[in-house]
């Protein structure tokens, strides 16, 4: 509990708002979400004229889904022109939500000013358009602006929308199909919302025939629309709804890396805002949120999917991957599980729970999963990922002739993957197997992928274990510079180092590896650390 010393003599913060920001603060380095935004909310209401406060309220409120104080905050820092540019959408949804036309239309200028987020001004003023005149305005982009290939990515899912709610289904099929096209993967919750729409509307041909085959996700989809029953899928797209739908996806886009993944969980958090009834905004919002280190509230969100939506179960599939990360190995497993069980269950439920499994050590089980996954593709078209997968849970499970089978089909279907090359290749100089073929192998990875820390290592170890230790040492080094806190690459590092008679930085390089180790590793480092190399504390 967080607790701040009571201050010596006469108070000088009368209305407590100091020291509820200060407890704010305390709470938000302990990550204590919760405790965090309600003292925010405290500290701006007893002191709405800081800008300091204000800022953090606008965050953390976004972080934690507190739409009240996420507009209340956004307000006060737009009235000091210190808004932060993606706070415009929010105030943007915020006045579709209210179906206020003229504020979503000056707040939309405003967001072309401000430049970052001008790409999305076409597909918003077609909705604005919608909302106040009921007339149906797809969006048109300029060719010319240098952002017109990125408004693209988006504008062809919001012209099918948009034609949708007007009832336009030939405007809406092909600005449906290049949608979907532009969807390679993760492509089932805009399957669900296109289906929803044509049945809604009368096309249950169409519908079904984007859900055609067996898939568990589209089973319940399926069954509604043979029986002619209503869902909320089918529910025509407001305004608001479509500006949800477009930030949603953004979202995604952009949290492709930890550099994203903030702006594109508070593009989540304002599309959830706008249409806090959609299940797609929920699904992002979810799985950003756990991807992100704050799981419950990833939780939070997969739960405002309704167990009898269409898209109830990709809302369960990223519900497990929350429990797994808040640290509900067992509930996660068993959900995982139970979703696999079902009929028709799609690869991607099989290798979730394969990759639960293997987390827990349950290596049998984990390939075992991973082998269903496969039985979902045609025997020519099994992807070699999943066989990467495969081998090493195998390899995990000292199963090694069988995991270097698995693995060498893999790289009959991918023989120019680096990460693949990896695998086999340093599995085999582990096991002091085939060293010299290994060598091989992690030199074409190398050379594919020169960058890559843990490949340089391969490489290098390989020499290493092959006796040729003045050609490892450097490639070790640049292994070390490229990730400085990692165990392994360290210990190599030190050992060849050792080898070389550079005995004085083998023991930096040791000391390196061991402020991270664990287990065995961190009792032989200390091992080295004290006594020096010896053959029974070589690294494997």
């Amino acid at each position: 509990m967080l607790v701040l010393p009571a201050a010596a003599g006469a108070s000088v913060d009368p209305d407590g708002a100091l020291r509820t920001y200060a407890r704010a603060r305390l709470a938000d380095g302990e990550g204590e979400l919760g405790l965090a935004v309600s003292s925010y909310r405290q500290a701006l209401a007893a002191d709405p004229t800081s800008m300091d406060i204000a800022r953090r309220s606008y965050f953390q409120a976004l972080e934690s889904g507190d739409k009240a104080l996420a507009l209340k905050s956004a307000a006060l820092l737009d009235d000091e022109g210190l808004l932060p540019r993606d706070g415009t959408l929010l105030r943007i949804g915020d006045a579709l939500e209210r179906k206020d036309w003229t504020a979503a239309g000056a707040f939309t200028d405003r967001m072309v000013e401000e430049g970052n987020f001008a790409f999305l001004a076409p597909m918003v003023r077609s909705w604005i358009t919608a909302g106040a005149t009921g007339a149906y305005a797809p969006p048109v982009l300029d060719p010319k602006d240098r952002f017109a290939p990125l408004a693209r990515r988006y504008a062809d899912e919001q012209t099918a929308l948009l034609a949708l709610a007007k009832g336009d289904l030939n405007t809406a099929r092909p600005a449906m199909e290049r949608a979907l096209a532009l969807r390679i993967s993760d492509a089932a919750a805009l399957r669900l919302t296109f289906a929803g729409q044509l049945a809604a509307r009368g096309a249950k041909a169409e519908a079904l025939a984007l859900l055609a085959g067996d898939d568990a996700n589209y089973a319940v989809a399926r069954a509604d629309i043979l029986r002619g029953r209503k869902n909320a899928a089918g529910a025509p797209f407001s305004p608001a709804r479509g500006f949800a739908q477009l930030l949603a996806r953004l979202g995604v886009d952009i949290a492709t890396d930890d550099s994203g993944r903030a702006m594109g969980t508070r593009l989540a958090r304002i599309a959830t805002f706008a249409d806090p009834l959609g299940a797609e905004p929920h699904i992002v919002a979810a799985r950003l949120l756990t991807a992100g280190g704050l799981p419950v509230f990833g939780a939070e969100e997969a739960r405002k999917v309704p167990a009898k939506s269409w898209h109830a179960p990709l809302a369960q599939g990223e519900m497990v991957d929350a429990m797994a990360e808040a640290g509900d190995k067992p509930g996660a497993i068993a959900l995982a599980q139970s979703l696999a069980a079902v009929p028709g269950a799609e690869a991607e439920r099989y290798v979730r729970l394969g990759r639960l499994l293997a987390d827990v050590r349950d290596f049998d089980g984990a390939a075992a999963a991973f082998r269903q996954a496969q039985a979902r593709y045609q025997p020519d078209a099994v992807p070699w990922l999943l066989l990467l997968f495969e081998g090493s849970a195998l390899e995990q499970g000292k199963r090694w002739e069988e995991a270097r089978a698995v693995l060498q089909r893999a790289l009959k279907l991918a023989p120019d993957e680096p990460v693949l090359l990896n695998y086999l290749g340093y599995a085999q100089v582990e096991r002091r197997q085939n060293v010299e073929e290994a060598l091989a192998l992690l030199k074409r990875a190398s050379a594919l992928k020169p960058t890559d820390s843990s490949i340089t290592d391969s490489l290098g170890w390989a020499q290493f274990v092959t006796g040729d230790v003045q050609a490892a040492v450097p490639v070790l080094e640049r292994a070390a510079a490229g990730a400085p806190t990692d165990v392994t690459i360290n210990e190599h590092l030190g050992d060849a180092l050792w080898a070389a008679g550079r005995r004085y930085e083998a023991r930096y390089a040791w000391r390196a590896a061991a402020v991270f180790a664990e287990g065995d590793a961190a009792e032989r480092l200390a091992a080295k650390a004290r006594e020096g190399m010896k053959p029974e504390y070589a690294a494997p």
